[in-house]
């Protein structure tokens, strides 16, 4: 199927015992067994859960993976697939991860023995600095959130089997409507599913997909060992969110694209972060591995005064924390998703408090471009 018609078709669509064409919610925390661990595939829904079940299988359709596995938020997505390796490994990082994630590595799973070192994987010379006996994985966004910065997938799945290490892929930013890092080598991807996913600012999941069955076991006995599971209610409003996820990212990325150009043209602009614009350095390689560039937008005004002005003005994009939603949403990054952070070295990475985060959604971007244009006037 082709990626329009797999949104609808993928996965378990439909519930055979009725003909209701949306699988139903099912509100229900245990199960009948015929007998003592005799039933029908279903014993107790921290374990699994049907509704959860047909989400599970959506994704990885959707990602063209093995298994896929639904949790209460992207960062429990993140935190279980991280759980797979163990105290003493060595986890290799992008620098510009967002700040949730640096937490969940550098403030609590360091505490329990894992080592991260946080390099630019793009940079092949750092890559192999970075490996140490016990490195066991590596863990990628791309783009990254907030720069945009692009890694190759291929050449890092390259790496990653050279070193014998787990590529872990945050694929929250592009969806598998824009990009499969599976198919490209990863092992596996991860998705905080409150973004685009979801789309309209209603729910809260993560998501992961693997690419291999036996890593799926590992994985299912991690997510119902420590329990972060998506409950039915979320699972089916995730599931509805999804069937439009190619609608709206070419909406998305059509505004964004729009956006960033007309952002590039303003004098008050130092400088603009969008993988479709020629100039990004990652233009290329997003070229070869992506099938769009996506709905979020940075740029620098130069400072946090300037950055807080224009956000006085603005009136059609919303500031608030998260992205990816039909609504357009603004923050800044130093002060908001990545202030967890340490400020030497966010501004090392170059994430600015002039730096300001656009996540373009799906209104007129004639609007969108007037409500920036309006609001730049003030610098």
């Amino acid at each position: 199927m082709r990626r329009l018609t797999k949104l609808i078709h993928g996965g378990i669509s439909g519930d055979p015992n009725t003909g209701a064409v949306s699988v139903p919610i099912y509100q229900v925390s245990t199960y009948k067994q015929e007998a003592v661990g005799v039933h029908r595939g279903y014993e107790y829904s921290r374990t699994a859960n049907p509704t959860r079940h047909a989400l599970e299988s959506f994704i990885a359709d959707l990602e063209e993976g093995e298994r896929g596995f639904a949790f209460a938020s992207g960062m429990a997505s993140i935190s279980a697939t991280l759980m797979l390796l163990n105290a003493g490994d060595h986890l290799i990082v992008n620098d510009d991860v967002y700040g949730g994630t640096y937490r969940i590595v550098a403030k609590v799973l360091g505490r329990l023995g894992l080592e991260a070192s946080f390099v630019d994987p793009a940079d092949p010379a750092a890559l192999a600095g970075a490996i140490k006996p016990n490195t066991k994985a590596l863990f990628l966004e791309t783009p990254t959130n907030p720069l945009l910065k692009i890694t190759d997938i291929a050449e890092a799945a390259d790496f990653a089997k050279e070193h014998n290490l787990l590529l872990i892929v945050d694929n929250t930013f592009s969806t598998p409507y824009w990009q499969t890092p599976l198919t490209l080598g990863a092992d596996i991807v991860v998705h905080s599913a409150t973004k685009y996913l979801g789309g309209h600012s209603d729910v809260v999941a993560g998501l992961a997909v693997v690419n291999d069955e036996s890593l799926g076991e590992r994985l299912h006995f991690i997510q119902n060992a420590v329990g972060g599971v998506l409950g039915p209610q979320d699972s089916w409003l995730l599931m509805r969110g999804m069937k439009t996820l190619g609608l709206r990212m070419e909406a998305h990325e059509r505004n964004a694209r729009a956006v960033a150009e007309t952002l590039a043209a303003h004098p008050s602009v130092r400088r603009v972060y969008y993988p479709g614009l020629a100039e990004h350095p990652g233009h290329e390689t997003a070229k070869r591995q992506m099938r769009g560039f996506g709905g979020m937008v940075g740029f620098d005004v130069g400072d946090g005064q300037k950055a807080a002005a224009v956000l006085r003005q603005l009136r059609l994009f919303t500031l608030a924390e998260s992205l990816g939603a039909v609504e357009s949403l603004v923050s800044v990054p130093a002060l908001m998703t990545h202030a967890s952070i340490p400020k030497e070295r966010r501004e090392t990475l170059g994430i600015s408090e002039g730096l300001i985060r656009l996540s373009v959604g799906i209104e007129d971007g004639e609007d969108l471009k007037e409500d920036l244009l309006e609001s730049l006037d003030v610098l």
